[in-house]
C-alpha cells in the first residue's frame, strides 16, 4: 500500500500547508506579545496530532476507494456499471468519457462479431456445397486412379478449411464424451488407403482397446492431419501408428524434417525445406494439427531425422481409460 500512502501524502498538502501557516501565525504572536513558549508548543502538538489524524482517515478512505476501484476494473471491460460514485466533477467527466468509449467499443466489438459469423457461415456453407460435386466426380472417376488422387487432394483442403473456420468457434463446438481409439485410427487408415496402395507404403497398426474421453471430430482431425503428412513426406518404406501407455504415435520412414525447421513446423503458414521443395505445402495442416491438440488440452511433440523419418506423438495426458 506504499502507492496509496504517497497519494494521500500529495493529495494531503493542504493540510500541511495550513498547519505551516498555522504554526508560523501563531509564533509570529508569541514572539510580539513576547509570551511564554510553553502554550505555544502545547499548541503546535494539539494541531500536529489533528493533522496526523485527518491525514489518517484520507489515507483510510483512499485505501477504501483503491481497493474498490480494483475490483471494478476486474469486471469494467465487460460493464461500466461496477465504477464507484465519483468523487468530484472531475472524476465524474473521466467516468463520462470511459462510458462513451466503452459504448462505442461494444458496438464496434458486436459489428465485428457478427461480420465475422456472417464470414464463417458463408465460408462453412461453400465447404459443404463443394462437397457434393466432389463426391459426384469420384463416382465417376473410381477408375482413373490419378483423378482420384487429385480430387481426394481437394477434399482433404476443403476440410482443412472448414477445420481452420471452426478453430474460431468457442468451446461449445467440443462434444467431450468417450470414443475409440481404435475406430478413429481405423477409419483414417481406410480413408487414406488409396495412397497407400498408390505409394506402395506398408502400414503397421496393430489396434487398441483403449479409449479416450475426448472429442471425436477435433481428434479425428488431428489423426488425419499427422497421417497425411507422414503419407505426402513418405516415398518408400511405412507408417506406423502405436498407442504406448498414454503416448499415440505416428511414425514414418520418409524424408524428415531439417533441424533448423523443428521448432517453427507447427506455425501457421511455414512450410520449412520440405514445403520448398515439394510446392503442394500449404503450411496449414501441422498447424491446424496443434490448435486442435490445444483445443482438446493434448500435449502434440515431434521427432525427426533429415533423410530417415518423422514420430509425431500425442500425449493425451491420462485421458485414455
Amino acid at each position: 500500500m506504499r502507492n496509496v500512502f504517497t497519494d494521500t501524502m500529495k493529495r494531503s498538502r493542504d493540510v500541511f500547508v495550513l498547519f505551516a501557516l498555522s504554526s508560523a501565525v501563531n509564533l509570529t504572536v508569541f514572539a510580539l506579545y513576547r509570551l511564554n513558549i510553553e502554550p505555544f508548543l502545547y499548541a503546535e502538538l494539539i494541531s500536529a496530532v489533528l493533522c496526523l489524524i485527518l491525514v489518517l482517515i484520507r489515507y483510510a478512505e483512499r485505501k477504501k476507494r483503491i481497493e474498490t476501484l480494483d475490483r471494478a476494473a476486474t469486471v469494467c471491460a465487460s460493464d461500466t456499471a461496477f465504477l464507484p460514485e465519483p468523487e468530484d466533477m472531475a472524476e465524474a467527466k473521466y467516468q463520462e468519457m470511459l462510458k462513451e468509449s466503452y459504448s462505442r467499443i461494444s458496438a464496434e466489438n458486436m459489428k465485428n462479431m457478427s461480420e465475422k459469423q456472417e464470414m464463417q457461415d458463408y465460408y462453412t456453407s461453400w465447404v459443404h456445397q463443394i462437397k457434393t460435386p466432389i463426391a459426384v466426380m469420384k463416382l465417376d472417376l473410381h477408375e482413373n486412379e490419378a483423378m482420384m488422387q487429385e480430387l481426394n487432394r481437394i477434399e482433404r483442403y476443403a476440410e482443412m478449411a472448414l477445420t481452420y473456420i471452426r478453430l474460431g468457434c468457442d468451446e461449445n463446438d467440443l462434444v467431450v464424451e468417450e470414443c475409440s481409439l481404435d475406430s478413429v485410427i481405423r477409419e483414417t487408415i481406410r480413408k487414406y488407403a488409396p495412397q497407400f496402395i498408390s505409394k506402395k507404403l506398408r502400414v503397421i497398426y496393430d489396434g487398441t482397446d483403449k479409449k479416450a474421453v475426448t472429442d471425436r471430430k477435433w481428434f479425428a482431425c488431428i489423426i488425419e492431419q499427422l497421417v497425411s503428412n507422414a503419407v505426402k513426406y513418405t516415398n518408400s518404406g511405412e507408417v506406423k501408428i502405436s498407442l504406448e501407455g498414454e503416448i499415440l504415435s505416428v511414425s514414418d520412414t520418409g524424408i524428415g524434417i531439417a533441424k533448423e525447421d523443428l521448432p517453427r513446423i507447427f506455425e501457421k503458414g511455414y512450410t520449412g525445406l520440405n514445403g520448398r521443395e515439394n510446392r503442394q505445402s500449404s503450411g496449414l495442416g501441422l498447424f491446424l494439427a496443434r490448435k486442435s491438440a490445444e483445443k482438446l488440452n493434448i500435449s502434440l511433440s515431434v521427432e525427426s531425422v533429415q533423410g530417415k523419418g518423422s514420430t509425431f506423438s500425442l500425449d493425451l495426458y491420462g485421458k485414455t481409460v
